[in-house]
């Protein structure tokens, strides 16, 4: 495995985490707690584009 393809596995991970995090803000924590999983899932999402974009660079 070379640096791209782990870029492309931690990005996968991240999305898939992020995707998560929003599904527990949406369905389960639907108080005050719901806007830090979100807050959080968006954090990942950004994230897992700058790795997303490093891919092909390093």
């Amino acid at each position: 495995m070379n640096k791209n393809t782990v870029l492309g596995y931690a990005t996968l991970i991240m999305i898939l985490m992020g995707i998560l995090l929003v599904a527990l803000a949406v369905f389960k924590y639907d108080e005050i707690a719901g806007y830090g999983f979100g807050a959080v899932a968006l954090g990942f999402f950004s994230i897992a584009w700058v790795f997303n974009a490093l891919k092909g660079r390093v």
